[in-house]
């Protein structure tokens, strides 16, 4: 199985971000789970792809020319793959995913789990996809996304299609066991 992870290029004031990231890559590795990711080297990006591959993991880094170029790349993966922009990254990350999974991060983060979120709504893929809420740091969106049903603008199955959790075997055993909901249209 290989799982799309979205997380932040910084690491955050916060060191149990940095903490769960490496633990939830050690825990993939030990567990067989590839990653394919953004391909940095810096913040969580980093920690997470340096866990994986010191516990023995496969990592898979897509990242486009402009942030090679800047020297961001993280050379000492499996495979680096470089694309020509962000829509080709995302789009190759996509198609190598069995699940996406989301750490803390920026608007960046936030990006990248709402579209493959928005494809699953509108049935381009059945792929999980899951928010790895280390210190409830995604609280405050679900609460955003509860409002948004409540509004009349989310259907309640599309919240409810996220697993959200900040246990490892848990999000583990969710994606494993994952059914999806029927398609919006």
């Amino acid at each position: 199985m290989t799982i799309a992870v979205f997380c932040g290029s910084s690491s955050g004031n916060d060191s149990d971000f940095l903490d769960s990231t490496k633990e939830l890559g050690k825990y993939f590795a030990l567990n067989g789970i590839n990653v394919v990711y953004g391909g940095g080297k810096v913040g969580l990006m980093g920690a997470l792809a340096d866990s994986v591959m010191q516990n023995g993991g496969k990592v898979y880094g897509v990242i486009p020319e402009k942030l090679k170029e800047k020297e961001l790349a993280h050379t000492d993966i499996t495979q680096l793959n470089v694309v020509s922009n962000m829509h080709e990254r995302k789009a190759l990350m996509a198609s190598k995913a069995d699940a996406f999974v989301t750490l803390a991060g920026g608007a960046g983060t936030l990006e990248e789990i709402f579209e493959v979120w928005t494809w699953a709504q509108l049935g381009f893929h059945s792929k999980p996809c899951a928010f790895y809420n280390i210190n409830g740091f995604y609280n405050k969106l679900f609460e955003m996304l509860e409002g948004m049903c409540d509004s009349g603008f989310l259907k309640k199955d599309y919240v409810d299609m996220l697993i959200k959790t900040d246990d490892k075997d848990e999000l583990l055993k969710a994606i494993k066991e994952y059914i999806p909901p029927k398609n919006k249209w």
